[in-house]
């Protein structure tokens, strides 16, 4: 992990996440660009007319100002830092600004449980997650210690969700984290039985590990919504991280129907980090 992405809008949330970043770059010698999106109108960018030139340099300049003062953190010294603002009118484009720098995780704080509420005008973590072809790490508290000893890895156990699975299982690794899987089964037409659920699991692992060592991490856990399951079983294991997979563009996995992917990343009081498939 030596490049790391956080989304900066002058929020305590966004502090927060820039504080989590700054524990990760300790730990991994890593470099964090400061990404600020400043949104200036169309008339702006595109006008014809010069005055609009110097208007245009004017809050370009005011932005970077108060991103140098917002960045002079104490908790910043000893990092390698990069600041970078951006006139990006869609919050989206921050992957873009990942694959130039070829970053490998991108932090950003979220407004917590009342919703997912846009961080920058036109633009809200959900799409950031969505977008990124790299991790995200959605922080919605301050934290502490960056110190993931518990780490719950929810999904189907479909084998769209091996790429996120072998990533997870990577990075709990490199962290020495305990790794627990969860499986929520559901009742009525979604409902399986323990042997069909097994037998996806054997599959899943017999593809993704050539073994069945990690059997022994796999719980199921029954609940009447899969976000219900993943929080109740996180709380149960007292877990300091979820991890989730994705499918980019299209919206999250297909085991979370509906919004039941975002509802996690937003009601978790933990951090929530989500891997593309």
């Amino acid at each position: 992990m030596k490049k790391i992405i956080v989304p900066i809008d002058f929020s305590e949330h966004s502090e927060y996440a820039l504080k989590a970043a700054a524990q990760l770059a300790k730990k991994n010698d890593s470099e964090i660009f400061a990404v600020h999106m400043l949104e200036l109108s169309d008339a702006i960018l595109t006008g014809v007319d010069k005055p609009n030139e110097p208007q245009a340099i004017f809050y370009l300049k005011l932005a970077e100002k108060k991103f140098k003062d917002f960045l002079n953190k104490a908790y910043l010294k000893g990092v390698k830092l990069t600041p970078i603002v951006k006139h990006f009118k869609v919050f989206s484009e921050i992957n873009e600004v990942a694959k130039k720098h070829d970053a490998d995780l991108i932090v950003m704080g979220s407004h917590g449980s009342s919703g997912v509420k846009e961080l920058f005008i036109g633009s809200n973590t959900e799409r950031v997650v969505r977008h990124a072809d790299i991790p995200v790490l959605v922080v919605k508290n301050e934290l502490v210690q960056v110190d993931f000893q518990v780490v719950l890895f929810a999904c189907d156990f479909s084998e769209d969700a091996i790429k996120s699975y072998i990533n997870a299982t990577n990075m709990a690794d490199k962290m020495e984290s305990k790794l627990y899987m969860v499986y929520v089964n559901l009742p009525n037409e979604r409902f399986k039985s323990s042997i069909e659920i097994e037998k996806k699991v054997v599959n899943f692992f017999t593809k993704a590990d050539k073994n069945l060592d990690r059997m022994k991490d796999v719980h199921y856990v029954s609940d009447y919504t899969v976000e219900d399951g993943i929080l109740n079983f996180s709380n149960k294991i007292g877990a300091d991280l979820i991890v989730v997979p994705t499918h980019g563009k299209k919206g999250l996995a297909h085991f979370f129907q509906g919004s039941v992917g975002e509802d996690v990343a937003n009601h978790s009081t933990l951090p929530v980090m989500t891997f593309k498939i």
